[in-house]
C-alpha cells in the first residue's frame, strides 16, 4: 500500500503514549502516580457548564459560522484588548478546535514547501510534526538551561536563513515553564521585524505565571502585530481542555486563508463549546486565581523536593504547570536491571520500578530530561516524588 510520505514521517504523540500505559496500569488495578498529565486536574467552573446547558436548550446546536460566532469573536476581541493590549476586529478572529489546530492552520495559512519554521528547544512536540505535515522544515535552536531555556536575540539572529518563513515562541513555555519578559520579547520582535518573518506566538498558558508577567508579542507596535499571529484558548485557563476551543488573532490576510482551509478541513469549532467560551471569557476569573493559587503551592513543594532526590536537579518554573528535570546523571547507569540511555529508558524505568508516570523530554528535543505535570493533587505529588526518591536511593 503507497501512503503518504509526509504522513509516514510523523512519529505518534510520546505524552500520550505514556498517559495511555498509566491509565492502563489504573484499569488493571495498579495504584499509579501520573506526573504525565498536561491538562488541570480541576473541574470546569459552573457557571461555564451551565452556559453550555442554556445553549443546547435554547437549541444553539447547528452549524455555526466556520470561523466562530460573532458572540465568541467579539468577547475574544474584548479579552485581547483587555488583558494584552491588543486591538483586532472580530474579522481578524478565527476560533479553532482548540490551540493546536490553531497553530496547524497558521503554519498551513504561511508555509510553502521547503519554508523553516525556527523552533526553540525544548518545545512542545506537536511543533516539528505540524511543520512537517504543512510541508515546512523545523529548524531547533537549542537553548540554555541557565538562560531559563529561552532563545534569545543573538540565537534567532543567527538561525535565521533565506528560507526562514517563521518562529514559533512559547510563553509561558510547555515544557520547561520558562516566561519571557518584556525586555526579550523586544529584542526578539527587532531581530523579526528586520527579517520579516511570522511569528506564531503560542500563549495558551498566560494566565498560569507566578513569578514576571506575561506579554504579548504582538504589542510592541503595528509592524510585529502584523507578523504576528497570536494562537491561544480556553483550555488551561479555564480547566476546559476537552471542549477543544482555541483561537487566533492576525492579520485580515492571514485570518481570511485560515478561515478558509478551517471551512474545507472541520468546517466549524463545536457549536456548544463556543457559547460556553462566551461566559467563559466574560465571567470573572476568581475561579482563575484559586486554581493559580493551588498550582504554585504544588510547583514551589516539587521544585524543592525534586532538588533534594539523589541526583536529580530542576530549575523554578515560572509559568504553565510542568517542571523539567535533569537526569543526566542516571545516563549510562543501571536502573531496575536496564541501562539507562536516555529519558526514555528512565520514564520506563520509573513506571515499571515506582508506579510513577514521567515524560520523557526526548520528544521535546532534550534526551536528559524529563517533564513533570503538578497538575495533579499535593497529596498525589507527595506520594510519587516519596516513590521516585525511594526507587532512586536503592539503585
Amino acid at each position: 500500500m503507497n501512503l503518504s510520505q509526509n504522513a509516514l514521517q510523523i512519529t505518534p504523540s510520546m505524552t500520550l503514549e505514556i498517559t495511555a500505559k498509566a491509565k492502563q496500569l489504573k484499569a488493571q488495578g495498579v495504584d499509579v502516580i501520573d506526573f504525565g498529565v498536561g491538562e488541570p486536574d480541576f473541574d470546569t467552573p459552573s457557571y461555564i457548564k451551565e452556559a453550555a446547558i442554556d445553549a443546547i436548550k435554547r437549541g444553539y446546536t447547528k452549524y455555526t459560522p466556520s470561523s466562530g460566532i460573532p458572540e465568541l469573536k467579539k468577547a475574544i476581541c474584548e479579552k485581547l484588548l483587555k488583558d494584552n493590549g491588543l486591538s483586532y476586529t472580530p474579522e481578524q478572529i478565527v476560533v479553532s478546535n482548540g490551540a493546536k489546530h490553531s497553530i496547524y492552520n497558521a503554519l498551513s495559512a504561511i508555509l510553502n514547501p521547503g519554508d523553516e519554521v525556527i523552533i526553540p528547544v525544548p518545545y512542545w512536540l506537536s511543533y516539528p510534526e505540524m511543520v512537517r505535515l504543512a510541508y515546512g522544515k523545523p529548524v531547533f535552536v537549542h537553548t540554555k538551561e541557565e538562560n531559563d531555556f529561552k532563545i534569545t536575540a543573538e540565537e534567532l539572529e543567527n538561525a535565521i536563513t533565506p528560507k526562514t518563513k517563521a518562529i514559533i515562541l512559547n510563553s509561558p513555555n510547555n515544557p520547561s515553564g520558562a516566561v519571557y519578559t518584556k525586555e526579550e520579547l523586544e529584542e526578539i520582535a527587532r531581530v523579526v521585524e528586520e527579517a520579516n518573518i511570522f511569528v506564531i506566538s503560542d500563549e495558551i498558558y498566560e494566565k498560569l505565571i507566578y513569578e514576571g508577567e506575561h506579554v504579548s508579542i504582538a504589542s510592541f507596535g503595528e509592524k510585529i502585530k502584523e507578523l504576528t499571529i497570536v494562537v491561544n484558548g480556553i483550555s488551561k485557563a479555564y480547566a476546559m481542555t476537552g471542549w477543544r476551543i482555541g483561537y487566533t488573532a492576525s492579520s485580515l490576510e492571514v485570518a481570511k486563508v485560515m478561515s478558509n482551509i478551517q471551512s474545507h478541513t472541520t468546517s466549524n469549532p463545536n457549536s456548544i463549546a463556543q457559547y460556553a467560551s462566551v461566559a467563559a471569557l466574560q465571567g470573572g476569573e476568581e475561579e482563575i486565581e484559586k486554581m493559580k493559587e493551588e498550582f504554585n503551592r504544588r510547583r514551589l513543594y516539587m521544585v524543592e523536593r525534586v532538588n533534594k532526590i539523589k541526583d536529580l536537579k530542576c530549575s523554578t518554573p515560572k509559568g504553565a504547570f510542568y517542571v523539567m528535570v535533569n537526569i543526566e546523571k542516571y545516563i549510562g547507569r543501571e536502573l531496575n536491571g536496564k541501562t539507562i540511555n536516555g529519558s526514555l529508558d528512565f520514564a520506563s524505568a520509573l513506571i515499571d520500578g515506582a508506579n510513577v508516570a514521567v515524560v520523557p523530554a526526548l520528544p521535546f528535543g532534550m534526551d536528559n530530561y524529563i517533564r513533570m505535570s503538578y497538575a495533579t493533587s499535593l497529596e498525589n505529588i507527595k506520594k510519587g516524588l516519596d516513590r521516585i526518591e525511594d526507587f532512586l536511593s536503592k539503585s
